[in-house]
């Protein structure tokens, strides 16, 4: 069979996407929570527009997502019905450290992911934990101004030492920053930047960057330190750009924008910035804040594994009169041989084959894919049940691709989690309506609902996939 014995198959969520229980427990406030559903979301995403508070104008959905905090042990129960080996989740950094800068933790918070993880143990599943998924607490921006400033390694190495030291034994795989490239994108989301006037923002971003990657390298050694048997990846938001045609200008094109893409986990798993990205920052002008022993840490401690999300390729094409895809943050060209969701994200099962082969090739570490999914509008029947056969198609094609890149191409995998195993809320949109899981959650892009957990079709069809190590894929 082309997966390892152990072949780590489950699913993935994050904290401020599905937790809700934004005021309990002594969790202070995130920038995750205060990003409103609505036509303003894009633009605080992006650091567009400074929003650092609730308002009566808007409606928040990270407040209470799907309520998890108090449904995590029945969520639990299902997906090791489904046959879960592990499960991707996140911590909230405000949940521990509730301002971000505190000598002392919240024991509230520590205590509440301990039971988690317990439970998960007697369970038999594998905690995969993300240390931040996008958050970042608002105290942290307000005061320090996010990712921008250096204070911000020595408060996340303290959240990493806290919560290596409470869980040794517990969890043994973890991510240090979830879609790190997506700073360059989404630096609200990413990294609780908000740019203000005359500022450069390539120089804001860049400096960011480089406190993030020092970040991730410091956690990876005092995870190493507290317990060898720690597992640190690196996580991406990957998919391979494709040049539009041979013109050598779109070749170019694609293979520069692949290098953006890669620029982190090249630093985070080779242990240096690629010459590419250095002549680029010459040419802007701008002067990383590299200080006595930042390169040392960031060659002396890079990441045991990579891990990716993938949910479509990309395509690269100099003139920008192409036809563009819709909804998603990366920009790309419409690839005229794909067809599309009902969100505008183009479907390639081949392109995660394809971009597996390009990490493997250029890392020679180990991969994860730890987010993969079809987002999309489920309705429920009458009789109660979700037939959701477009998903088990979207995911049997794809998971076929990821084989062959097992099987034939000689990729070492460790595992799969599927993004979003139950519905919980889009971080792009701020929906309930694209979902993605393969539990169905009553509640509305309003907030309304009674939280009912309900197994749709797609279900039963991942246990049996799980079941036979993913060798039977056939939808019965």
């Amino acid at each position: 069979m082309p997966f390892r014995k152990d072949f780590l198959w489950g699913g993935a969520t994050a904290a401020n996407q599905c937790e809700g229980g934004y005021n309990l427990s002594n969790r202070g406030l995130a920038n995750v929570d205060v990003v409103p559903h609505g036509e303003d979301r894009f633009a605080i995403i992006t650091g567009q527009k400074k929003h650092l508070a609730f308002d009566d104008a808007h409606f928040y959905p990270a407040k209470e997502a799907i309520d998890m905090y108090h449904h995590w042990k029945e969520d639990l129960a299902l997906f090791a019905e489904m046959g879960f080996k592990t499960y991707r989740m996140s911590l909230a950094w405000t949940r521990i450290f509730p301002n971000g800068d505190e000598e002392t933790p919240n024991e509230e918070g520590l205590a509440f992911y301990e039971a988690i993880f317990l439970e998960c143990q007697r369970l038999g599943i594998e905690p995969l934990v993300t240390i931040t998924h996008f958050d970042c607490p608002i105290h942290l921006i307000k005061t320090y101004g996010g990712w921008r400033n250096r204070k911000m390694i020595d408060f996340y190495g303290r959240l990493a030492r806290t919560i290596f030291t409470r869980y040794k034994g517990l969890v043994k795989y973890w991510l240090t920053f979830n879609e790190i490239n997506m700073l360059l994108h989404a630096p609200f989301m990413g990294a609780g930047i908000v740019f203000e006037a005359g500022e450069n923002r390539d120089e804001v971003l860049y400096h960011a960057a480089h406190h993030e990657l020092l970040a991730s390298a410091l956690a990876t050694k005092i995870a190493h330190e507290i317990d060898p048997e720690n597992k640190v990846g690196c996580m991406l938001a990957a998919g391979d750009y494709y040049p539009y045609d041979c013109d050598p200008e779109n070749v170019f094109e694609a293979q520069k924008l692949n290098r953006e893409n890669l620029f982190f986990i090249d630093v985070q798993s080779r242990g240096y910035y690629p010459s590419y990205k250095l002549k680029e920052l010459e040419r802007k002008n701008i002067t990383l804040p590299i200080e006595a022993g930042d390169l040392a840490l960031l060659r002396e401690h890079t990441v045991d594994f990579i891990s990716f999300s993938y949910y479509s390729s990309r395509v690269a094409r100099v003139k920008s009169d192409a036809d563009k895809t819709a909804g998603n943050i990366f920009e790309s060209v419409a690839n005229p041989y794909l067809k599309s969701s009902e969100w505008g994200w183009q479907i390639d099962p081949k392109g995660l084959r394809i971009t597996m082969n390009t990490a493997y090739d250029r890392y020679q570490k180990p991969l994860f894919v730890v987010e993969n999914g079809l987002g999309a509008m489920d309705h429920l029947k009458q009789d109660g049940t979700i037939e959701d056969d477009y998903r088990i198609a979207y995911m049997a094609a794809h998971i076929a691709e990821m084989k062959k890149a097992v099987e034939i191409d000689g990729v070492d995998l460790l595992g799969y989690t599927s993004w979003g195993c139950i519905d919980l809320v889009s971080a792009g949109t701020g929906e309930m309506s694209k979902r993605y899981g393969f539990i169905y959650v009553d509640r509305d892009d309003e907030g309304h609902g009674t939280l009912k957990r309900i197994p749709k079709k797609s279900f039963y069809w991942y246990q049996k996939v799980i079941k036979t190590n993913g060798e039977d894929l056939a939808n019965d």
